[in-house]
């Protein structure tokens, strides 16, 4: 029986209140992160992600005592992101009672945080996450990049920092290969182009660096309906599928997102 695929709400929280934008723009408020939290627990979710969306581009820390207010009133793994910039950083978040930690900014700046992160804590503990973004390729300039054939045309993915603010011109599925040799667990994929606008997850993307890596791929960024969560499990190679607009609005309970999901034939716990 191969393992059960997850299904992980994720909250972005910025001052302290879950919101919800499109593209990572457009923002507008979805709730109490310690509600929403215990509300998708008693839902059956496998996991909760817990994403300061701001903390990096402010430059600030993230707000341990909601990361501790959360953590006390759970009963499943639980994985923090935003703003952490060093071992210290990953250290107070996982004392504060976290599982997991998700790192972008400051791995892109500093690769060497990963293996340092995943040796000092077990790379369980570690999630690369990626914010990519399509770009279509200039066959002289882009000649070192992964190009991937879609129905909609030919693209590259270009990892994108500070909450979306900054290209890096990092290809993405490179970077997610090496993000599993220098020791991450997990990747969390968000497709920028496909945030928010419950469009369908970016399947191209995600098969392309499901494919090449052996570690899991949460999927995120484009759940609208649930085939959509089908469509990343299905041709996606996901491991796991994150979601946020569909239940924080009250659209789906993450239990009909597992009922549909076993009904067609994949392999969940519900």
């Amino acid at each position: 029986m191969p393992l059960a695929k997850r299904i992980i709400p994720c909250l972005d929280m910025t001052e302290g209140r879950v919101v919800k934008g499109i593209k990572f723009v457009n923002i507008r408020d979805a709730g109490d992160p310690v509600e929403l939290a215990v509300l998708y627990d008693s839902q059956n979710a496998d996991e909760i992600v817990f994403l300061d969306i701001t903390a990096s581009s402010d430059k600030r820390n993230i707000l341990l005592n909601i990361v501790s207010r959360t953590a006390n009133n759970l009963s499943i793994p639980f994985t923090v992101g935003g703003g952490l910039r060093n071992l210290d950083d990953i250290r107070s978040v996982l004392a504060t009672g976290a599982d997991k930690v998700s790192i972008n900014t400051a791995a892109v700046k500093d690769p060497n945080l990963i293996k340092e992160s995943s040796e000092m804590f077990g790379s369980q503990c570690i999630v690369l996450a990626i914010d990519a973004k399509r770009r279509t390729p200039n066959r002289e300039l882009d000649n070192d990049k992964i190009i991937i054939e879609t129905p909609e045309g030919e693209f590259w993915w270009e990892v994108v920092i500070y909450g979306g603010r900054k290209p890096t011109g990092i290809d993405a599925i490179k970077w997610a290969i090496k993000g599993q040799e220098l020791g991450a667990g997990e990747i969390l994929l968000t497709s920028m182009d496909r945030d928010g606008t419950k469009q369908d997850f970016d399947i191209p993307l995600t098969k392309a660096i499901s494919s090449r890596i052996k570690i899991p791929v949460i999927a995120s960024g484009g759940a609208g309906t649930l085939e959509h969560i089908y469509n990343a499990f299905k041709y996606g190679g996901a491991s796991a599928a994150l979601a946020a607009s569909i239940f924080h609005y009250g659209e789906y309970t993450v239990q009909d997102v597992k009922m549909y999901l076993k009904n067609k034939g994949i392999n969940v716990r519900l």
